[in-house]
């Protein structure tokens, strides 16, 4: 069995904030709360190589990987995939942008499939990759549309 999630948000923001602040993989840990750090490993065009590392989770463990991100700022698609897998036999990610009278969706698909040896299986990782979604497409929202409040402020004050 393999583990599928969708998950998306709209975000009152301009199209051009939503993909940059989003795609801006260096600021990342100030765009989600779970990441420590990130150290881009290799960037050709639009693809980039990272490792991502984040806060220590319950137990004390800090968990780390490498993953791969090919952005489409054509049609506002980004695939992504681990390359250092950790506990996952794999793990495929994309990102969707599409403009709406209320704002941004923002969609993220997530297939997986956790190793045998793992310590959870696809449905609890599944359940967990939701829960967290959630959360960070909340959070991620949230800071794109101050972003997009202050510019509108300053550019009112600059007027």
């Amino acid at each position: 069995m393999a583990g599928h999630t969708d998950n998306e948000i709209t975000i009152a923001a301009p199209m051009e904030l939503v993909w940059n602040m989003t795609n801006d993989i260096e600021n990342w840990p100030r765009l989600f709360s779970e990441y420590a750090s990130v150290e881009v490993l290799d960037r050709d065009e639009d693809r980039v190589t990272f490792r991502l590392t984040m806060h220590p989770d319950a137990d004390g463990k800090v968990w780390s990987w490498v993953s791969e991100r090919v952005a489409d700022p054509v049609t506002r698609t980004v695939r992504a995939q681990r390359v250092e897998t950790g506990p996952f036999q794999y793990m495929n990610i994309v990102w969707e942008y599409a403009e709406t009278a209320e704002g941004v969706v923002m969609r993220w698909t997530q297939d997986f499939a956790m190793k045998p040896d793992a310590p959870v299986d696809d449905a609890w990782m599944t359940d967990n990759i939701n829960r967290n979604s959630r959360t960070q497409m909340a959070l991620i929202r949230d800071r794109i549309e101050q972003a997009a409040s202050e510019r509108r402020t300053a550019s009112v004050l600059a007027d």
